[in-house]
Formats: C-alpha cells, structure tokens, sequence
C-alpha cells in the first residue's frame, strides 16, 4: 500500500507539474507574442527550455514547501493526504485554464495541501504560511506595479528622443532576452513546488530522513514541467497578452523585466514560493498603466483578482473532500 501511494503521488506530482506548465507557459511569452516579439513556436519552445534549465538552479523554495506549509503524519495517511492536495491543485489548474483564468498553480498546490490537512487532522503551520505564503501574496504582486511602472516610465525617458520605430525594433529583440528571463525564473520557482511535495511524501514514507531534493526528482520535474509549457496554454496566452491591456514591446520588455527581477529574488533570498501568474500580471498592469489608467481594462483584471482570492478555496476545498472519501473507502 505505502509502495503504491508513494508511486502514485510521483506520478500524479508529475502530471500538476505538466499542468503547471501548460497552465503558466503564458507567465513567460504572452507579452512577447502579443507584441510580435516571437512567434507563438518559438516563443514555446524557448519557454520550455529555460523552464528546464531553471528547474536546476535552486532548491530552497523546495524545502520550503516540503517542511514549511504542513505536519504530514508518517503513516499510510499522510501519503494519502499529499495525493488529494495535488488531485484538488490539478482539478483548480484545469478548471482555470478551461475558463482562459491566469490563476496561482503555486497557490492551488498550497491550498489543496492546507485543505488536505484540515481534513485529515494534521498540523498546519500557520505562521509558515502566513511568513512564506501571505505576506509574499501580497507583496510581490505590489512590488510588479511598481517595479513595471517605474521601468516603462525610465524607457520612456531615457528614449524621449529616439525615433519610434526603431526604439520599437530594438525592443522586440530586447524581449528575447528578458522572455527567457521570465522562463528561467518561472522553471526556478514553480518547479520547486512539485519538488517539495514529492519530497514530502518520501519523507512521510521514511525513504529519506530529511528535505534534500535527489537529483532525480529534479530531473524528472524540470521535464515534465517543459513538456507541459510546450503543449501550450493559449487562452491564458490570450487573457495575460491582450485583454488586460495593449502592449507594445517597451512595455512588454518592462513587464518581463520587473516580474523575472522579483521572481529571482524571492527565489533566492527570501525562498518563498510566490505565484509566477500575479507578478507578471501585476507588471503588465503597472507598465500598461504608463499610458493612462484607462488603458488598463481593470474589469479583466477584477475578474482575474477574483480568481486568485478563490485558488486556495477551489483547491483546498476538493483536496479536503478528496481526503474525506479516500480516507473512508480505504481506511488508511
């Protein structure tokens, strides 16, 4: 039974990575595609390498979910548990992207592991989350405003003289550069995600005594992660790109720019899992907003909040009911 959870979670952690990846593939080139920077191939195919490549550069976010979110009892139950968290993130990324919602796969998993534990009676650690969850939320979203409005406001003064054209020219290709950034920095904290979680369930297991992350896992979830960002994710490509705002390639380069420098950093100094999809959401609004705010079409990005505030519930809620149901057929 435990030989068989464990093979199960791997393989069900491996498919949220996929539709992780298929999910917030838009996270890295919508704003280069919008603004013909790429071509929708390209722009996927160079995604899906740097989300490979990114997934190799850090583990800290890893242990931190693995150790930092919930208390899985080490038993057949606690196995139980990490699976129905990732059955309730998989059926939110799902539901999501069939709406074209640019929502949290980062926030999905982490409610679905809250949810799950509730339901089982495991320990949740609340300040946890509320250090490494919350107060990130909230912040890196603010912080994408602002850091995008402040970069396209510099372009535009840096280049009030320039002719337009070729400022626009030299900014396509400036967005090669600063997409793959967004990739790199997508693969770098999303993929440290699925990471903890099957980490997590290795340790409820006792295959492994503490939270390292074994090469192999990191493999297997970079490629999974790349496959599913190369199948695409064109209605969320569709809502980040054009209905939240027009975007031309300076602003599309600022957008990119600010929401790769604030994935970096939380990834590597603070370790904290923020969500890919609110930062570079929040930066298209911030550089969108340069123009005017009506510019902006604050309706799309209401409907977008709206979504965000309801990830940790439309995840958490069906982990739980998940748990409920397994728990009692089973009796683990």
């Amino acid at each position: 039974m435990e030989l068989t959870l464990v093979v199960l979670i791997i393989v069900v952690g491996l498919t949220f990575d996929f539709t992780n990846g298929f999910h917030d593939a838009a996270n890295a080139i919508a704003t280069s595609i919008s603004t013909r920077a790429l071509t929708p191939r390209v722009a996927l195919v160079m995604a899906a390498v740097m989300n490979f490549f990114g997934a190799f550069l850090g583990t800290g976010v890893a242990e931190t979910v693995g150790s930092g979110i919930i208390g899985a009892p080490e038993d057949t139950s606690g196995l139980l548990l990490v699976l129905c968290a990732l059955l309730g993130a998989i059926g939110w990324n799902v539901f999501t992207w069939w709406r074209g919602l640019p929502t949290s796969s980062s926030h999905a998993l982490i409610g679905g592991l809250v949810g799950a534990a509730l339901a089982a009676s495991a320990s949740v650690h609340w300040s946890g989350i509320v250090d490494k969850v919350i107060l990130p939320m909230l912040l890196s979203p603010l912080v994408g405003v602002l850091l995008g409005y402040a970069l396209h406001t510099a372009i535009l003064w840096i280049f009030r003289r320039a002719t337009p054209r070729r400022t626009v020219r030299r900014f396509r290709m400036a967005q090669t550069v600063s997409a793959a950034a967004m990739g790199l920095g997508h693969g770098l904290q999303d993929a440290q995600k699925t990471m903890g979680v099957i980490v997590l369930a290795l340790v409820t297991a006792g295959w492994q005594d503490d939270f390292s992350v074994p090469t192999w896992v990191i493999a297997a979830v970079a490629a999974a992660m790349a496959a599913g960002t190369y199948s695409g994710g064109r209605r969320i490509i569709t809502t980040l790109g054009r209905r939240i705002v027009h975007l031309d390639p300076p602003r599309g380069f600022a957008a990119e720019t600010a929401a790769a420098t604030v994935l970096y950093t939380t990834a590597f100094l603070v370790k904290a899992p923020i969500s890919t999809t609110q930062t570079i959401t929040a930066a298209i609004l911030g550089a969108g907003a340069t123009r005017r705010a009506s510019a902006v079409r604050w309706q799309v990005a209401r409907s977008i909040v709206t979504a965000w505030v309801l990830t940790f519930f439309g995840a958490g809620v069906p982990a739980a009911a998940i748990y409920l149901v397994l728990h009692h057929l089973t009796g683990a």
